[in-house]
């Protein structure tokens, strides 16, 4: 058993979830840094060094998931923080050399891929709730749990409907109405929770640089990832049920 914090970090080998990682295991807490090639994931454990720990977690793979989870179990007896970070924005984008605003234009509800279109649900949905029908008997074992979902405001409903919003010409059925079926499902966990002491958050990080859109992002992994860890490291008396892009700065649903 660890007196210190437990966090799992799930697609923590890059990106976001990696300096996620780093942050709070420089908080000084255990964190699990999930990643579905092990050896991905040991190396950026190594990189964050004391009180990181690779292991192999495919959220695509129940499998994986389920021996993730035993192995918490074994290990430490719970889970204290579930930070659901592993996403896919798409699955042709690299391949054919496309920018933004050219996938943007591939990805319309008339000629979307349906095979992408599944494959990219299969990770940000499915695989977030994968994982938190699985590890929920852990963090039921915490005294002061919490799930931290990264979502994207892109997926804000609201927003979107709104004729002004300059990004609207972005909306499509691939990566943000994944993001939009994220916070549905966030919210169902919202529900399900709200008469226990397990707290869950949704949040938003900024256009951040990583590989999820091609390095396109404005802003960097630190300033991307400062949200998500905020609302990681509040305490039990921390607010529960909202979604936020900064402190006080919230999204509509």
């Amino acid at each position: 058993m660890d007196d210190k914090r437990v966090a799992l970090v799930t697609g923590a080998n890059q990106g976001v979830g990696l300096q996620v990682a780093k942050e709070l295991a420089t908080n000084g807490l255990t964190v699990l840094v999930g990643s579905r090639n092990f050896e991905r994931g040991k190396a950026a454990a190594q990189e964050i060094g004391l009180g990181a720990v690779a292991i192999q977690l495919d959220v695509t793979d129940r499998a994986s998931i389920a021996a993730a989870a035993e192995r918490i179990r074994k290990e430490f007896g719970r889970l204290d923080l579930l930070v659901n970070n592993a996403a896919i924005s798409n699955t042709r984008k690299q391949a054919l050399g496309l920018s933004l605003q050219e996938y943007a234009k591939l990805s319309r509800a008339s000629n979307a891929s349906l095979d992408e279109m599944r494959a990219v649900w299969e990770t940000n949905v499915f695989g977030v709730l994968a994982v938190y029908q699985v590890m929920l008997p852990l963090l039921r074992g915490s005294s002061d749990a919490r799930i931290v979902n990264v979502s994207s405001g892109v997926g804000s409903l609201t927003t979107n409907a709104d004729p002004a919003y300059p990004r609207r010409a972005f909306y499509g059925p691939v990566y943000p109405a994944s993001k939009a079926a994220l916070n549905a499902i966030t919210l169902a966990m919202m529900v399900e929770l709200e008469s226990t002491a397990i707290k869950v958050n949704l949040v938003s990080p900024s256009f951040t640089k990583t590989n999820l859109n091609g390095y396109e992002g404005t802003e960097s992994v630190e300033e991307g990832s400062r949200e998500v860890v905020r609302v990681a490291l509040l305490g039990p008396d921390g607010p529960s049920g909202t979604f936020t892009r900064w402190e006080n700065t919230t999204i509509p649903w």
